[in-house]
């Protein structure tokens, strides 16, 4: 299966470097792996097997590479003066793709500038829509409500070898991503706010409730989400505001890349499922097209509420609330759908009969319309 960035990043790959970055296991390698098939002599070393450390740092790869893939090159010291030497003394034809994990994005904002030299690309998990010529929509939905849309536990179909995958995908980042942010005592609180971060999907994030119950500072709580956030763990939304430093200070909420890994009714888990989407949507539509759009949701003081907006140039396009059954719209959905002009509403139900519009809000099936996002 070809993944949905394997053609935006083909036709990149001749006019700049690529870096592309994503959640460990979503399918990095695998994208790079294929687009290999594109050129006649591609290499590949990856900075963790100690073969390929050697020829990294000796520079010996092939000469006449015409794709040059580094992997996991974040993780060595003074990575981007490296990166930005190769790149401006490369060989005439000579394309360079960088992958590596959520990580790579971070230290990308820091350091050495490479600005002007690369395209940078987010990978996320399968989607609706990725999957939509395998299943249909709807059967696609539960699916990821189910396992989650990371690509070995989907693809396996199965409960009980998903459970497994996620065991050890978590321990994993626990021990080895976690620890490069943060300190051994402090790996017990972040496992406890993971925990509670599980249960708590889709509700603003109260940081002084949060830290009372693990008994830190609200400071701290903020860092530790930050270091979630920072390792594709978890993304926050944050609620819409016409001044975006305003909008950042309010409490956001906070969705896991799996979904599998929700704690929760099936509802919790089609919320998160939906997030995900949506947010793949975005970031897709910033990395392949430079659109100013981004993911957020609506709340008045006095608690009225939808689940999801779209931003675009600071503007809301699309309304989006989801449920499970309810073919009503929210009386949350009809409030602002009501006060923000030209802006679509629409409210997305996974187990739905007929699809009809009331009130100027479009309900739908949530499969379905999710299948036609761009990504």
């Amino acid at each position: 299966m070809d993944r949905y960035l394997y053609n935006p990043i083909k036709m990149d790959l001749s006019k700049k470097m690529v870096i592309l970055t994503g959640p460990r296991q979503v399918g990095k390698t695998y994208l790079a792996k294929e687009l290999m098939k594109e050129f006649r002599n591609a290499q590949y070393l990856n900075y963790d097997h100690y073969d390929d450390a050697r020829i990294i740092h000796n520079q010996t790869w092939s000469l006449d590479a015409d794709l040059l893939i580094l992997d996991e090159i974040h993780k060595m010291k003074d990575w981007k003066r490296f990166v930005k030497g190769i790149y401006d003394t490369r060989p005439a034809g000579q394309s360079i793709l960088i992958t590596g994990s959520a990580r790579l994005d971070t230290f990308r904002q820091t350091g050495e500038s490479l600005a002007g030299r690369y395209f940078p690309y987010r990978l996320h998990p399968l989607s609706v829509r990725e999957v939509r010529n395998s299943v249909s929509p709807r059967e696609a939905l539960s699916l990821l409500n189910r396992l989650g849309g990371f690509p070995e536990p989907f693809l396996s179909g199965s409960d009980s070898e998903a459970a497994r995958w996620r065991n050890q995908y978590y321990t994993d980042l626990i021990r080895e991503d976690i620890l490069e942010f943060s300190r051994i005592h402090e790996i017990k609180a972040i496992r406890l706010l993971v925990e509670m971060l599980r249960e708590r999907v889709g509700s603003p994030l109260s940081y002084t409730s949060i830290a009372g119950d693990l008994q830190i500072a609200p400071n701290t709580v903020r860092k530790y989400v930050d270091i979630l956030e920072s390792l594709c763990i978890i993304f926050l939304v944050r609620p819409f505001h016409a001044n975006i430093a305003r909008a950042i200070l309010k409490e956001p909420k906070a969705y896991f890349f799996d979904s599998g890994y929700v704690k929760g009714d099936e509802g919790l888990k089609l919320e998160n499922t939906c997030a995900v989407c949506l947010l793949k949507h975005a970031q897709y539509l910033q990395d392949t097209a430079g659109e100013d759009i981004s993911l957020c949701y609506v709340r008045t003081r006095d608690g009225r509420e939808v689940d999801f907006a779209l931003r675009k140039e600071n503007r809301i396009t699309t309304l989006i609330e989801v449920k499970l059954t309810e073919n009503r719209p929210t009386p949350g959905l009809l409030y602002f759908n009501g006060r923000i002009p030209d802006a679509a509403a629409f409210q997305l139900v996974q187990n739905l009969r007929q699809e009809e519009s009331i009130k100027g809000v479009s309900v739908v099936a949530a499969g379905r319309w999710l299948s036609t996002l761009d990504a």
